[in-house]
């Protein structure tokens, strides 16, 4: 992708949010997957992280520590 700003990183894994807001974007969706995801990650224990830069990209990292049996 085109890198997400520091601005719209702060609200990435908010419920409802979509950083492309016009009418004519080609991705739909619900704005949910990613608070989801980082709900899930965070009750059980783990973090999820993006690091980004505008015209590079973005990475996404979750780690989810590991539970002794």
């Amino acid at each position: 992708g085109p890198g997400i700003s520091g601005d719209d990183q702060k609200r990435l894994f908010q419920k409802f949010q979509q950083l492309d807001g016009s009418d004519t974007r080609v991705v739909g969706g619900t704005g949910l997957g990613l608070a989801i995801s980082k709900s899930i990650i965070e009750q059980h224990g783990g973090q999820v992280e993006v690091a980004s830069e505008l015209g590079r990209g973005s990475t996404f990292t979750f780690v989810v520590p590991w539970a002794a049996l």
